[in-house]
């Protein structure tokens, strides 16, 4: 167990780790989910599109610098398979028939 030098007291780490797991023993995920859509619904009142641009960017920068090639390769495959073969019965059309439809008129 981490301790502070002073009195022997519990570092706020180990505080904060056993809150957690504490707090994980007597919610389940529906719990999580509320709580992250209220928090995505409040960031979202508190911030405007330039701040979710910066995010993205970095993010987008961070992940760049941590993969290769290979790593883009294989995520681009997965995502055209799962639109490709994977919207069969989904309520969702393909780019195809999406160009079909709205090419007539």
């Amino acid at each position: 167990m981490a301790r502070n030098d002073e009195n022997n007291k519990m570092s706020r780490e180990e505080a904060g780790r056993l809150g957690g797991e504490a707090t994980s023993k007597n919610h389940d995920k529906e719990f999580y989910q509320e709580i992250g859509k209220k928090g995505g619904e409040a960031t979202s009142e508190n911030h405007d599109k330039d701040f979710y641009q910066e995010i993205g960017k970095k993010g987008g920068e961070a992940t760049s610098d941590s993969h290769d090639k290979e790593f883009y390769q294989e995520i681009g495959r997965k995502g055209g398979e799962a639109r490709g073969n994977g919207n069969e019965g989904n309520g969702k059309m393909s780019r195809e028939e999406a160009g079909r439809k709205g090419g007539r008129s």
